[in-house]
């Protein structure tokens, strides 16, 4: 496969950007070799800088769930930037926004918008704090809330490819109070819970993880986790950047039957334009400003731009709430299409479905936590990754990150990714 401009834009770009890349797990560094520039995508399909065309397991991190360029998105958008693509002040689309997402999700009441999903967690944890006045966290190991300093201990996603333990620049005092556990261990909470005994604000949770791979959370644990954090007083909060409109359209709060207090989400309610936003019940709400103390503010929150795209996007899914059960359908045959390939090459693998999200982990034994993830063998999944990259099938470039099915993927789409599974399989076995 040619990738000669890949190579010469990677070259170029270190001239200017570190390590040629805004954000790390773009570098390839994981699983090594070159990372490839994109030039445009539709549907299903990325075509990079030399004009390769690849089946994507990525899209843009989860939020095309429609598929890249999705039309009705693409439109909303040409029409809506006449209007400036700025204003700094409140529009009408906003409050649409706000009461579609209302209308969607379980247990939202306030909503309120602001630039990513690092932002989200970022302004849900101070209003925690804010809130109950208590400043520890609990938070998961391998679990990644974005890069703001609290959620930086003992994370997935880069963190997590890049064998980072501890980051230079998150001070002690802000590393003290953030408490962390094995995800699944619900002792283990119980355990720090009584160690700081009415210190702890919040617990902070992907419901779903997608950031050391797709791992599910074990029967009963979100359910013990509402009722310690009920019986203590601490806010529960979702982090459904990832699992937000994706597994139902109400998220992992619908889907798992968990009312948390604070929901965070990020990019998919722009279609993949850079958006977050956290909401909740009311009287938690109240307390963000202006009409509480806690202060959150950001001259692009509400962007027009990226309402109109979400708002599209949102609306279409809800008119459309068969698309969640045709995604499962694709999840399902998906994996059991990659594992049926495993058993036949005789390669153990774990692999963890839920919806539209999944990942292969290379390990013979269940993986419900960090620890078990890391366990896996990293470098058969390198070795696998490439082999499939040279099949045109572009997966996640870390084993610690989730992989994402939009519905524009058709089943030749699918048969044609098992398909290079096995050949991929052949050829790293004579390595």
């Amino acid at each position: 496969m040619n990738v000669n401009n890949s190579e010469q834009l990677f070259l170029r770009a270190q001239q200017s950007i570190p390590g040629g890349v805004n954000s790390p797990v773009r570098a390839f560094k994981s699983v090594g070799g070159t990372p490839l520039f994109i030039k445009k995508a539709q549907g299903a399909y990325l075509y990079d800088a030399d004009n390769n065309k690849y089946i994507d397991y990525i899209n843009s991190w989860g939020p095309m769930i429609l598929g890249h360029a999705f039309e009705p998105v693409i439109e909303a958008i040409q029409k809506k930037v006449l209007d400036s693509t700025s204003f700094g002040a409140p529009t009408e689309l906003e409050i649409e926004m706000a009461e579609l997402i209302k209308s969607m999700c379980p247990n939202v009441d306030l909503i309120r918008m602001v630039s990513s999903g690092t932002e989200a967690c970022m302004s849900a944890v101070r209003l925690a704090r804010g809130y109950t006045g208590k400043n520890k966290i609990i938070k998961f190991e391998g679990c990644y809330h974005g890069h703001a300093d609290s959620f930086l201990v003992k994370a997935g996603s880069g963190i997590a490819t890049f064998n980072i333990q501890t980051v230079p620049g998150v001070t002690a005092g802000v590393a003290n109070d953030t408490l962390t556990a094995p995800y699944n261990d619900i002792k283990a909470v119980e355990q720090l819970i009584n160690q700081h005994k009415n210190e702890i604000a919040a617990i902070i949770i992907e419901p779903v993880c997608g950031n050391m791979g797709c791992i599910l959370p074990v029967e009963n644990y979100l359910e013990s986790l509402r009722k310690i954090c009920t019986k203590e007083n601490i806010i529960l909060i979702f982090d459904e950047v990832m699992t937000g409109f994706r597994l139902a359209q109400g998220g992992a709060q619908q889907l798992l039957k968990i009312d948390a207090d604070l929901i965070t989400y990020g990019k998919v309610i722009g279609a993949g334009m850079p958006v977050g936003a956290f909401g909740g019940k009311k009287e938690i709400m109240n307390h963000i400003a202006p009409i509480g103390n806690v202060y959150q503010a950001g001259t692009l929150s509400g962007n027009p731009i990226a309402m109109i795209a979400g708002f599209t996007l949102l609306s279409h899914l809800k008119n459309n709430l068969s698309v969640y059960n045709e995604l499962d359908e694709k999840g399902k045959y998906l994996r059991n299409g990659l594992q049926q390939v495993f058993e036949e090459a005789n390669i153990p693998v774990t692999i963890n479905q839920l919806g539209s999200m999944l990942s292969v982990f290379f390990t013979d034994k269940p993986v419900n936590n960090f620890v078990e993830a890391a366990a896996s063998d990293i470098i058969i999944f390198n070795k696998f990754f490439h082999a499939m990259l040279n099949e045109s099938i572009y997966l996640p470039p870390s084993a610690y990150e989730s992989w994402f099915l939009s519905n524009t993927l058709s089943y030749g789409d699918l048969n044609a990714t098992i398909c290079a599974a096995k050949k991929s399989i052949q050829t790293i076995s004579t390595l």
